[in-house]
This record gives C-alpha cells, structure tokens and sequence, in this order.
C-alpha cells in the first residue's frame, strides 16, 4: 500500500476538515485482505449534515457570481489532479470497493475527463432565442444555478458515480453537500481533496461521511433545492416522495435487469467477450450489468458452451494482482445476499451451467456463476448485484424482444447481430435508456446522456454529455422590449 493513500478520513465543512465523531469512529475495509483495513473514518450525525447545509448556503450565491470561467477554471485544475493522482487514487478504489486495479484507473481517468468536459460545456452557449409576436421584442431563456445540491452516491463507483454529478453541478454554479457511501468513505475524501486543491472557495463543496440516515437528513432539508441519487429503488423512491413533497427537485438513477440478446447471425467471438464482460466485469456490482442472456434459435447450445468454457476460466483474486479479471464483492454482507439468491434459483430448478474455478476462501468472494432458466426464475427478475446470470432460450425475434421487456427496470440493454431489420427493431422496440449493438449492456462515454426507463430512473433529465446541466440548473424566460419607443 502507497504512504500516500488516504488512511483517516474526515468531513470538510465550509472549506475546514473535522475529524468530530457524534456516531463514533467506524473502519474502511477491503474486501480482499478483510486482515487489513484500510484506515479509519468518522461518523457524523444530523447536527453534521446540518452544518453542512448552512456552509453550503452561505457559499453558494458567492459562486454563482463568480462567473462561468472561474468555476470552468477549477474544474480544468480538477482534471489536472485527477490525472496526476490517478495511482493514487485507483489503489485506494480497489483497496475500499475490491475492483482490480485496470477497473479503478478507469475511473480515474473518467473523473479527470468529466471534469475536463463540463469545464468547457460551461463556455458554450445555453441561451435560446425565440420569435415574438410583438415587433422590437426579443424572447430569450436563461439559465440559473438550481442553489444547493444534495449528492448521496453508491460504492460501486466510488470516483466515477460522485465526479459525474458534482462536476456539472460545480460548473453550473450550485454548491454541493455530499454523502457518500460509507464503504468507500476514504476514495470520498480523496477526491474532495482533488476539488479543493483545485482552488474550489470554502463551503462550495461539503463532504459529510456517516450512515445513510445523513442522507435522509439532506433529503428532508429545505434549504437543499435538490437531489442527485443513484442507488437502489426502494431508497431512491423514498427520497423522491420526500424531496417532491417539499418542491424540491430530485434525480434518481436506480437499479436495473439487464437483458443482452444473442442472435443466430451474431460473431460468437465477440458475443461471447461482450457478454462475458458485462455479466462479470466488476464483480457484477454495476447496474448496467447483464443479467438474463437471451440466446435466439440454434445459436443457443454453442453460445452456452463458449460462456461456459469462459466463465469457467475466468480468474478471481485481489484486485491489486495484474492477473485478476475478477475481484470480490464489497462485502460479507453483499456475499451472502448473492449466495441466497443463487441458492433460491437453484431450488426453484434453475440449472448450473458453469462456475468458475478456482476462486479463493475469503468472506468476500463468490464464484461467478452461469445459469439456465426461464422468466418463471426469482433470479430472472429481481437485481441480485454480483457476478452472476442466467442464460434463457427463446425461438424467435419477437419472442426475444418480449422477454426483454418484460421486467420493471429499463436501463440497459444489447443485440448481437448484424442484422439491420434487427438492430432498427431493437432501437425502437427495446424499452431501456442504453442500448448496445455487439457491444456489452455496460459501459457509457462522459460527452452522450446516461439514464434508463421505468424503474431504473426517475424523470429528471439524464446525467453526463450535455444534458447533465440541465438538472442543476433553472431556465428562465425574458421577453425583453426597448426601454423607448422608436
């Protein structure tokens, strides 16, 4: 372990770090070496979150006038550091969430990029102008920065998930209260440190760790003008009765059942990769994970012996080994979960295909695991966040896209084939936010929308590419005459 890494965290309220423990102290683990923790935390209370709020207020109106190229400023100083610090940074990710080490520099390198792009969004222009009935008179829209912003993110990107929401919300001159996930509180500070290195003022960004009801107390906080969440459904749909309830403003991405179709005119080869990669990848702790494989026709019986031969092979280790493809879950809880789940499928007749040799003892880790089944399955329809799917059989083209859609969530979803008919039919038949062709239901870029359908999301606008402001933002509409006749 590097003698930089983040080993004591903190809070960092109007520009201060506090070390103030109301809940106690609480360790960051990792899920590889459980023998060794990582550091030390402290856990605040809803007088902590309070404080934050109040800096964040005092802050905020300084920032919005501060002017697009100042805070664009920052944020090119940000993607700076990102790049700078991104060992850094990586080992501290897979140390707290357990990812291998090629996944973690990925997302560092996303941060330095999202910052990057949201600083020059920030120059172009967002005004619009329209025709007006009346002569001399110019219609014309106008952004303004939506004011405080709560962000509670997920571990599972602990770099990637918090920069997407915080960056555009910096940009677009809100400040920030964070609440992150209290498994990976210490990459949390680390990259709070990135933004106030950076030059960012006192108070435009706060970081709180604790338990999740900090969250809650940031949703319920009036003077919070809106919420960014990503996590589970049940959570996220809580947080938006509360924070609609106020008139606030509230983004959710929440979870998904990805499908992933496999046609019989599909290049195995790279089906087999796509698949492989978007079912296990990860640890399959993403929500854009593949989690039914549906194989069309004849094509299913050498599909599933090629994932199987795949899966089988696969190697699962500490992230920090260059020949890891596979970590372990987060945690021992997360573990038992995905093992019950596997458990019930198999008592409810799903059959195993493959498991994946080799995998170390350790409370965190958990085989990845291939099934067979039918939509009859538990597993084949509620989110079960680990390395695990089941392949289903179907016979045709609309058989596939009906079972596809046949689930509450809508965020992801591909086609293996080179098939145009097809592919057309998947584009507008498909219900789901993300759609792939030969490519794995994982995976997006900073610079084009990200959000899903039903379920998976709420109906605020999309994160990142340039749809991302428009959530931290208010549009104003001017109709503007000359101050004199003429």
């Amino acid at each position: 372990m590097s003698d930089s890494i983040v080993r004591t965290g903190a809070h960092l309220i109007g520009g201060d770090w506090s070390s103030q423990a109301p809940g106690g102290i609480a360790v960051s683990g990792n899920p590889a070496r459980p023998d060794e923790p990582v550091g030390e935390f402290p856990l605040g209370d809803a007088s902590t979150a309070a404080e934050a709020v109040t800096a964040a207020v005092e802050a905020q109106e300084a920032w919005a006038g501060a002017g697009f190229s100042s805070r664009a400023r920052v944020l090119e100083k940000a993607a700076v550091l990102f790049d700078e610090r991104a060992e850094e940074l990586a080992l501290l990710c897979t140390l707290e969430e357990g990812k291998t080490l090629p996944e973690s520099r990925g997302e560092a390198m996303m941060s330095a990029e999202t910052c990057r792009y949201q600083a020059g969004l920030a120059k172009t222009s967002t005004e619009r102008i329209f025709p007006s009935n009346n002569p001399g008179e110019t219609i014309r829209t106008v952004r303004a920065p939506l004011g405080v912003v709560g962000v509670i993110t997920p571990w599972n990107f602990p770099l990637m998930i918090p920069v997407w929401k915080i960056a555009p919300a910096l940009v677009s001159g809100n400040s920030v209260v964070w609440k992150p996930a209290s498994n990976t509180p210490l990459s949390a500070v680390a990259i709070a440190s990135v933004f106030t290195d950076a030059g960012l003022p006192p108070g435009v960004l706060n970081l709180v760790l604790g338990p999740g009801s900090m969250g809650g107390e940031l949703v319920a906080d009036d003077r919070v003008d809106g919420v960014t969440f990503t996590g589970s459904v049940s959570v996220g749909q809580g947080i938006r009765d509360v924070v609609t309830a106020r008139n606030g403003r509230v983004q959710l991405e929440l979870g998904g059942h990805n499908p992933c179709i496999v046609f019989g005119d599909a290049d195995l080869d790279v089906a087999v990769a796509g698949v492989v990669n978007g079912a296990m990848g990860a640890t399959g702790q993403k929500c854009t994970a593949t989690r039914r494989i549906i194989a069309v026709g004849g094509v299913h019986d050498e599909l599933v012996d090629r994932l199987a031969a795949a899966v089988t092979s696969l190697q699962v280790g500490d992230g920090q080994n260059p020949e890891t493809a596979i970590g372990p879950l987060v945690s021992a809880g997360a573990r038992a979960e995905v093992t019950e789940a596997v458990n019930q499928a198999q008592a409810e007749g799903a059959e195993t295909i493959a498991v994946t040799e080799g995998t170390p003892d350790g409370p965190c880790y958990f085989a990845p695991t291939l099934l067979a089944g039918g939509a009859d399955l538990t597993i084949t329809r509620e989110e079960v966040f680990g390395p695990v799917s089941t392949v289903m059989r179907v016979d045709d083209v609309d058989e596939a896209f009906t079972l596809a859609n046949d689930t509450e969530f809508g965020l992801s979803a591909s086609v293996y084939t080179d098939d145009p008919w097809i592919v057309n039919r998947a584009l507008h038949e498909l219900r789901a936010g993300l759609i792939k062709v030969n490519g794995p239901t994982t995976g997006s870029e900073i610079h084009a929308p990200f959000g899903g359908e039903k379920h998976s999301s709420g109906h605020a606008a999309r994160e990142q590419g340039d749809t991302a402001q428009e959530f931290f933002t208010r549009t104003r509409t001017a109709y503007i005459k000359p101050g004199r006749a003429r």
